[in-house]
Formats: C-alpha cells, sequence, structure tokens
C-alpha cells in the first residue's frame, strides 16, 4: 500500500491535505484515506499526486524502506515539528534512492568510512581538539591549503551529504545520521557556502570526537572549535596574518572567507584561539561587527554555495555500465523520461547540472 509513501512525499513537498487534494482533483478526507491505506487511488488520481508531488508513479511502490541510525538534528529549540518532518521525508527519500542504487551495483563504488587511525582516547583541552583536526587533515593528504570541495572531500572518505531544501529563515543546523554504518549529512542546498561548511566539518567533528571528550568539555564547543580548526588551520592562519597582531583590518577578514571558505566571523573566533590577536582586539572586533549587523548578515557577496554530483555521476555510471536501465536512472533521478532522454543527450542542462567554477575571491 502506498499510504506512508504518500504521506512522507505530501511532507517533504509542504503541501497540506487540502492543498495536495485540490491539485489530485479529490477531496483532503480522500487523502487521509489513502495516507491511512484505507483507500486506493485510480490511475489518473496517482498521475495527478505525482505530478503535485515531484516524484515518479514508481516511487510509490518502491520496494527499498530504510531506518536512519542515530539520527541527531542540530537544530535549535524554536524549529517547528512540521519543518523537522518535512526534512525528515525528504531526507529519507534520498537516502532511500541512495541504498536502492546500492544495492544494484555487484560492488557499490564508494568505499566505508573509517575513522582516522592514532586518534586519541581521551581529549581534556580545545588545542588537544586542534590537534586532532591537524591530524585528521594530514591522514586525508589536506596539507595546509584550503579546501577547495569540502563536499567531495567527505565523499571520497565514505560521508555521504544530502543536501535538503532548507530556507534560510529556518532555524536549522544540520544533522548527522547513518545507514549501514555509512555516516550521513544533511546540510541545506539554500545556505550560504560558509555556512555549509562549517556545518559539515562541524558533523565530522562529532563523528571524530564523540566519546573521546572529558568532563571538562562540551561537545558542541568542541565540535565548534574542530571545525574552525579543520578549515583553517592555525599554521595557515598564522602565515595569512602573522604571529601577533595589535589591529586588524575587516577587510583581512573578508579575504580570508572568501579564500578558506570560513565566515568572516569564524576568522575573528580563529584569529583570538590561535592566539594571533588578544580578548580585547577580540571583543573590540565583535562589537564592531554587532554594531554594523554583521553577525547576522556578513558584507559582500555570500560564499558560493557547495553541491553534490556524487549520486548523478553514479547513476549515469550504472546506466553506461549495463546496471541500470533507463527507466531506473530516471526514476533514481526522479525525472520524467522524456526529460532524462533530454538531460543525457545534453539537450537539456539544468543550472545545478553543470559544474562551475568556484570564485576563489571577492569583487
Amino acid at each position: 500500500m502506498i499510504g506512508e509513501r504518500l504521506a512522507r512525499a505530501r511532507a517533504a513537498a509542504n503541501l497540506s491535505m487540502r492543498a495536495l487534494a485540490v491539485q489530485a482533483g479529490v477531496s483532503a478526507n480522500m487523502i487521509k484515506k489513502y495516507e491511512h491505506d484505507l483507500s486506493m487511488p485510480a490511475s489518473p488520481t496517482l498521475l495527478k499526486l505525482s505530478k503535485a508531488l515531484g516524484v515518479r508513479t514508481e516511487y510509490f511502490f518502491r520496494p527499498v524502506k530504510i531506518d536512519l541510525n542515530g539520527l541527531k538534528y542540530r537544530k535549535h529549540s524554536g524549529t517547528s515539528k512540521s519543518i523537522i518532518k518535512r526534512i525528515h521525508s525528504d531526507v529519507l527519500d534520498q537516502v532511500e534512492r541512495w541504498q536502492e542504487l546500492a544495492n544494484l551495483w555487484p560492488n557499490f563504488p564508494i568505499q566505508p568510512f573509517h575513522l582516522p587511525t592514532d586518534l586519541p582516547e581521551t581529549l581534556s583541552t580545545m588545542e588537544e581538539i586542534e590537534a586532532v583536526a591537524d591530524l585528521v587533515r594530514k591522514k586525508w593528504s589536506i596539507g595546509l591549503d584550503p579546501i577547495a570541495d569540502l563536499i567531495d572531500t567527505f565523499e571520497t572518505r565514505g560521508i555521504l551529504v544530502i543536501l535538503a531544501s532548507v530556507e534560510q529563515g529556518v532555524k536549522f543546523d544540520g544533522m548527522q545520521a547513518s545507514i549501514a554504518n555509512q555516516p550521513i549529512i544533511v546540510i541545506s542546498t539554500n545556505w550560504p557556502g560558509d555556512r555549509q561548511r562549517f556545518t559539515l566539518a562541524h558533523e565530522l567533528g562529532h563523528l571524530i570526537l564523540h566519546g573521546r571528550l572529558s568532563s571538562v568539555l562540551d561537545e558542541e564547543k568542541a565540535c565548534n572549535r574542530f571545525a574552525g580548526s579543520f578549515l583553517l588551520p592555525a599554521l595557515s592562519i598564522r602565515k595569512q596574518l602573522g604571529e601577533k597582531r595589535r589591529n586588524l583590518e575587516v577587510r583581512e577578514l573578508h579575504l580570508l572567507k572568501f579564500e578558506y571558505g570560513l565566515s568572516m566571523q569564524a576568522c575573528l573566533y580563529r584569529a583570538k584561539d590561535s592566539g594571533i590577536i588578544d580578548n580585547n582586539l577580540f571583543d573590540k572586533l565583535f562589537k564592531y561587527f554587532s554594531l554594523n549587523g554583521w553577525r547576522k548578515h556578513e558584507p559582500g557577496k555570500a560564499y558560493p554555495s557547495e553541491k553534490t554530483y556524487l549520486f548523478q555521476q553514479l547513476v549515469y555510471r550504472a546506466l553506461a555500465e549495463d546496471i541500470v536501465s533507463e527507466s531506473k536512472a530516471a526514476e533514481l533521478l526522479r525525472l520524467p523520461l522524456a526529460q532524462f532522454h533530454q538531460a543525457r543527450k545534453l539537450e537539456r542542462l539544468e543550472p545545478d547540472t553543470a559544474i562551475s567554477q568556484r570564485r576563489k575571491y571577492p569583487d
């Protein structure tokens, strides 16, 4: 029966029963019956439901069903249950398609995630947190250079990144879960890149640090410190700003933001945490940020958002290697078959299909 899938798709589309009923040409009470498996929609109604919800009809009959393990939302206390339900429904659909694709491969070409070796068993200071961030960079062969594409860095090491549509004003800071021991991190496609990257690095901190922190350390603060250090190591920021400074130009922080993909405010924290500026100068600049409203909206263009192309690439690879049919590939990508044919022949490219060159510096 289709009830659970219909309810999930409606939540992901942020439609009420009444709104969906209008588009499907039935009553709200009938939508309720469908969702409780008390009635089955006829084929014409099912087509209307599919169109209204932006899914193919095959979605309602997909056999794969998964449960996310260790589900953790990094959310504000004011986040509504309806928003969490919508995010959860969207994430479940994406992860379900990931799992279905993985099950079709004889040997799925995504390596499992492994914690870096030589991690300390107990961490008691923020300096030790920074050392762990440096260790992860070393184990992953990142060095001290800016990380140009953080999503790709995660995915090549077995961490799946899911992009959900969460509006800027929604109080939601990310989500972490796992499926078959594969970590999943959820961020919003609508966030600016610096927020996406900090959230990704913060969630990586939870994966790395969980169970290793002594009672004197707060895990959220420790993960924030890990995130800042992972994205902008102390050695790198000292090279950029110098060992000790009596003053900083805000333009310096702005340039750092676009080189390392870290917000100006986070770069300011890194300058303090790295011992480049003292607490007095930090407080002075922090107040300047507040007076100018930069704590909520930093000046200039936003840092470009990151995207994930891995799922699309693997679907087309599976098609090329005769692992999936055209119809199954279209279903996995949630595209009408005619539109999939156009995309396959490069006759129709959506704006996010072509990989654009990341701007490294602001105008």
